[in-house]
């Protein structure tokens, strides 16, 4: 069979990537074409166009870049059209694959959303057109079957594709050791973020002389633009493509919210997390969210597991107040992986996300 997978952001290549896997195990004919990533390109899937290319964050970004953002819908909507898929998949990304769904639909294309929208945290009339243009929802949250559910829109949930990456990944690197003295910096993947967050981050490093920070660097981005930022700090590093394995080493993490968040508590790392957007972005998005936590951990325990340091409140003080808490206070550290655990079974209740996604989108393709 012909499938179309589009993915906007490096979560979404991970994962998209899993999912490929699982279908070429499923269907030795899969003919597959994608927008994503390295990793989906690394499966034998045909990549259309790469991530770092559509990665425009914040109201006010997304403004500027329309002419772009238009030209790749527009020249999406072709390349479906040429390839004739079977099925598209869409994973996350909402802002680009529900227009795309939009279209499909009218076109007679079967579709499937893989890892939901999220809805449930703002733009929640979107629910609406979802229920009108995707044909099967499969969800990663536990608590979103029972949000759509209010919406008299049936979904299934498969569990979370991060539980049985990392815990791949721990069993094959188990030689890696925890370092005492080291501190993992995720500021983010997209220059914007990094613009806004790394800087502050880096000013409470000096609070810290005896510990080794090291940026975890994103792909995409060209190390000179982070020499700008990190000249003059003697006990800051960075590294590449090897995220996983400084999270594995790392004593702590300050950590940009999105899926690095869930990623750090998984690793069973304790983390502060680090949210700082442009002004105007952040305060049309604070008129609009209505939500208790920015964090995945926080939202899916229902509670505040990890520390939040949002906006104004993201200063090398706070940051540092925090660090110090997670690093030297032994009951805090205690009740955070206790916390951590929870999370996990939480998490693991749906099995192999991977490919329980892929059987269900490989049946519900198949059926006539």
């Amino acid at each position: 069979m012909k499938y179309y997978i589009i993915a906007g952001e490096a979560s979404g290549d991970l994962h998209g990537s899993n999912l490929i896997k699982e279908l070429q195990q499923l269907d030795s004919d899969a003919d597959i074409r994608c927008w994503g990533g390295d990793k989906m390109q690394a499966t034998g899937a045909i990549l259309v166009k790469h991530y770092k290319d559509l990665a425009f964050m914040g109201f006010v970004e997304v403004i500027k870049n329309l002419p772009a953002i238009l030209k790749n819908i527009r020249f999406c909507k072709n390349d479906i059209s040429s390839f004739h898929p079977d099925v598209i998949i869409f994973i996350d990304y909402p802002g680009f694959n529900l227009r795309i769904a939009k279209w499909a639909r009218e076109k007679n294309f079967k579709t499937v959303f893989y890892i939901s929208p999220q809805v449930w945290a703002w733009k929640e009339s979107r629910v609406k057109s979802i229920k009108r243009d995707i044909d099967k929802m499969i969800v990663i949250l536990p608590f979103e079957k029972e949000f759509y559910k209010k919406w008299d829109y049936e979904v299934e949930y498969v569990g979370h594709p991060l539980v049985e990456v990392i815990e791949k990944f721990r069993k094959e690197h188990a030689d890696l050791t925890i370092s005492a003295n080291t501190i993992a910096l995720l500021p983010g993947s997209r220059r914007q973020e990094i613009e806004v967050k790394l800087p502050v981050m880096l000013a409470a490093t000096k609070n810290f002389p005896d510990y080794q920070f090291i940026i975890a660097k994103a792909p995409s981005i060209e190390d000179e633009f982070y020499d700008s930022f990190i000249k003059g700090y003697e006990n800051v590093k960075m590294i590449t493509n090897d995220t996983y394995s400084l999270l594995m080493k790392s004593a702590a993490a300050l950590v940009t919210s999105g899926t690095a968040t869930l990623e750090t508590a998984l690793f069973g790392v304790p983390e502060v997390v680090c949210y700082k957007g442009g002004n105007i972005s952040y305060q049309i998005a604070k008129r609009l969210i209505k939500l208790k936590f920015i964090c995945l951990v926080n939202l899916i325990m229902n509670r505040e597991v990890v520390k939040e340091l949002i906006q104004n409140d993201l200063t090398p003080d706070n940051i540092t107040s925090e660090l110090k808490k997670i690093l030297f206070d032994f009951s805090k550290k205690e009740k955070l992986a206790d916390d951590y655990l929870q999370l996990k079974q939480l998490l693991s209740e749906g099995g192999n996300a991977s490919k329980n996604a892929a059987e269900s989108i490989y049946h519900f393709t198949n059926k006539k």
